[in-house]
């Protein structure tokens, strides 16, 4: 199907339509959701470009060096069996200590604002535009745009606004981006930290995906413009940092794989050739049951066209936080 209608009315301006208050509490349950096979990447401190085990997102024509879009089939192995060891930690630690797995999850999140100047075109953006965001977060995390209710909830903390031009605009892979990272990070594996400016390589944003070990590289990177009200056409309601925040919390892209194999781990998102650009209703690239899912956050179309996440995803973010970011 192609794009909501509402959806498109209430993020035109830019802004939520209403402000969703943080419900989602540290509730506990005994046990881990069941679940398909999930994925880490694994641990190391090196993070060179091409092993960086980031994900992007970019517009048509857009190209990162080492392309991070994409994870080989020796990658995802890796992931999965890195995913299935961490849960079996988590089991025996549970066992031991009597800790609990989290069933709600509400994500402090503190916003780096890297700016190469004090203009809103050097990369100083509004905070109107940030709390805006994180709206967008709720709303998608919610399920209110249309698709699945996930665990997860955001809540702004803090916004660090910091001018520095040799790290403007943020390469992905750059020494420059470790530098940025090891000296912005803040908090524990729980914390979310957006930096946000200009990008390298027409990219719209980038993320970690949860590791064991926790790295100052863990985090999402995203296009300053791409936020609502921005100016990057087509690509500024907010669902950028929606799609990265995705990979933060374990969610591969819908088209990863392709028709064949695991393809994204979840068994609720049909499978996807390629990616998707603009809004291409009715693509079917795969023989498999089921048409393109161009409207799900994982995929590369226009925020308008983008609304929901499916059941299984939800399962797999909570699945992969207990498993790697809950205290």
């Amino acid at each position: 199907m192609g794009p909501r209608p509402n959806l498109l009315t209430r993020r035109a301006a830019g802004v939520a339509s209403t402000t969703l208050a943080l419900l989602l509490s540290t509730a506990a349950v005994g046990v881990v959701p069941a679940a398909s096979a999930f994925s880490a990447a694994p641990d190391g401190a090196c993070m060179e470009p091409a092993d960086s085990h980031a994900d992007a997102r970019m517009k048509p024509g857009g190209a990162a060096k080492h392309d991070p879009n994409e994870l080989t089939v020796n990658q995802v192995r890796e992931r999965e069996a890195d995913m299935a060891a961490a849960l079996r930690e988590r089991a025996n630690y549970r066992t031991g200590a009597g800790a609990t797995a989290l069933a709600t999850v509400t994500i402090p999140v503190v916003v780096h604002v890297i700016q190469e100047n004090t203009t809103r075109a050097g990369g100083n953006i509004p905070d109107s535009m940030i709390t805006s965001q994180i709206n967008v977060l709720n709303q998608a995390y919610a399920g209110a745009t249309g698709g699945a209710v996930t665990a997860f909830a955001f809540r702004l903390d803090r916004i660090n606004r910091v001018t520095n031009p040799s790290w403007y605009p943020i390469v992905q892979g750059s020494s420059a981006e470790r530098s940025m990272k090891s000296s912005l990070r803040t908090g524990g594996k729980n914390t979310l930290n957006i930096y946000l400016g200009e990008l390298s390589n027409n990219l719209l944003g980038w993320a970690t995906f949860p590791q064991r070990n926790l790295s100052s590289m863990d985090g999402v990177v995203v296009l300053s413009e791409s936020l609502p009200g921005g100016t990057s056409t087509n690509y500024n309601q907010g669902d950028t940092g929606t799609h990265e925040v995705g990979h933060w919390l374990n969610l591969y892209h819908t088209f990863q794989g392709g028709c064949g194999g695991s393809g994204d781990s979840v068994s609720d998102t049909p499978a996807e050739a390629s990616p998707a650009y603009q809004c291409p209703t009715g693509r079917n690239t795969c023989s498999a049951t089921g048409l393109d899912p161009i409207t799900n956050f994982m995929d590369y179309t226009y925020d308008s066209c983008m609304y929901q996440f499916t059941p299984g995803q939800a399962s797999r973010m909570l699945t992969a936080w207990n498993a790697y970011r809950a205290a």
